[in-house]
């Protein structure tokens, strides 16, 4: 097993750690250990929430989530070597839940998926489903099940979902000037349109007074992704995979965390994938002076993982660039066009019993294909969405007898 250079105890929040990790991005904030160039090397992982959610059937801690929390990162690790304008390399070698440990954090055989309500963040169809909603899922090695979608498993594409760089000053002080001033054109906005830097339960790792105090004033929040990486939420960014991040500061800093079971392209319910606690093992390089070289300015360059379930019959679901419920249309919005395939995949699944969330914390957390199928024919994008017809244990293909409607139970919801 490669050096574990970030341990957690998943009995403890990240604040109560041996190293404590950290919920915001800035370039002060200490790196807890040092790597070199071809080393490979474990991160142990807490859940995004520290470990807020529960293993049970009721979505009131959804509803309540403190995202202020969010997301807690393991590291900094620092690269010998990594100087500003150079690339570093970082290849997952593998990763997954918590070994050989069952508990009640996520991760400890277990995971989740959310709906976020529209007071505390939404998700992509959050004018549709506003309020709290979640999915348990239990693991059986690669596959998962869940008793809140019965009828249904599937094999999970293990990945993180964040992981990148420390920011330079300069370059923090840009995220957090452009995103206030999209938040001050609508900032009654419900969801806001932003996340502003916020003092409130930041975690600063290692720092402590005023560097301490500086970077909860000043770090930014991890919800978006930016020019360092961060929240990416790419489902196949799996074992295998490689990406080339941007060095912006010295030594490059990098850390993450945000490990998912699985997850569906778009991560749509905005908690959509299954969330877990758990490790991921890398190996680091360098390439000096390669933002230059290759022309890498706004954002990392990623090569997909070659592991992934071999499904091989979808159902693909179409939305265009029209908003039906207005009957309005939009000039070659891929946003509204994906919005509407996944409508009418929720449209679909209703009509074999399952509740229009049920379908929604599917489409977030199974390894479906979202995809911009038409991006020129004015004025109607087309977008689409591909659903794998082998993850449920019934046909759901059209026929003509028509769909067999059963009872198929309900997700956890609110009280």
């Amino acid at each position: 097993m490669p050096e574990v250079v970030f341990s957690v105890d998943q009995s403890k929040s990240m604040r109560d750690q041996a190293v404590p990790g950290h919920n915001r991005w800035h370039p002060d904030i200490p790196a807890v250990a040092m790597v070199r160039p071809g080393d490979e090397f474990r991160v142990e992982c807490r859940e995004w929430t520290d470990a807020q959610l529960h293993n049970d059937d009721s979505a009131n801690d959804v509803r309540d989530v403190d995202l202020t929390l969010a997301h807690m990162l393991s590291g900094p690790i620092g690269v010998e070597g990594a100087e500003p304008g150079d690339l570093l390399v970082v290849d997952i070698l593998d990763l997954g839940p918590v070994p050989q440990q069952t508990g009640d954090a996520p991760g400890q055989g277990w995971g989740y998926t959310g709906v976020f309500a529209k007071v505390n963040g939404g998700g992509f169809l959050t004018d549709y489903f506003p309020d709290a909603y979640k999915a348990i899922w239990d693991f059986h090695g690669i596959y998962a099940t869940s008793r809140h979608l019965p009828g249904i498993r599937y094999a999970g594409i293990t990945h993180p979902g964040l992981f990148g760089t420390a920011p330079s000053a300069e370059l923090l002080a840009s995220w957090n000037q452009r995103e206030q001033a999209l938040i001050d054109t609508d900032p009654d906005r419900v969801p806001a349109l932003g996340l502003p830097p916020l003092r409130d339960n930041a975690l600063a790792g290692t720092a402590t007074g005023d560097v301490a105090d500086r970077i909860a004033r000043e770090g930014a929040r991890t919800v978006p992704a930016r020019e360092n990486g961060g929240n990416h939420d790419i489902k196949n960014f799996t074992r295998g995979a490689r990406v080339f991040y941007p060095v912006h500061v010295k030594d490059a800093k990098l850390s993450g965390g945000d490990l998912h079971f699985s997850q569906g392209d778009g991560e749509i319910t905005f908690c959509g994938a299954i969330e877990m606690g758990g490790f991921i093992d890398f190996h680091v390089d360098l390439i000096k002076g390669g933002m230059e070289k290759y022309g890498v300015t706004t954002n990392p360059i990623f090569m997909p993982g070659n592991v992934e379930p071999r499904y091989s019959e979808f159902m693909s679901f179409i939305g265009i660039s029209v908003d039906h419920d207005t009957n309005t249309n939009y000039y070659l919005d891929a946003t509204v066009a994906y919005r509407r395939a996944c409508l009418n995949a929720i449209e679909y699944l209703k009509k074999w019993g399952y509740t229009g969330e049920q379908a929604y914390l599917l489409l977030g957390s199974a390894p479906i294909e979202g995809r911009i199928s038409g991006i020129v024919d004015i004025p109607n994008a087309c977008c689409s969405l591909y659903l794998p017809t082998e993850i449920f244990d019934f046909d759901v293909r059209p026929n003509a007898e028509g769909p067999v409607k059963k009872d198929r139970g309900q997700c956890a919801v609110t009280s």
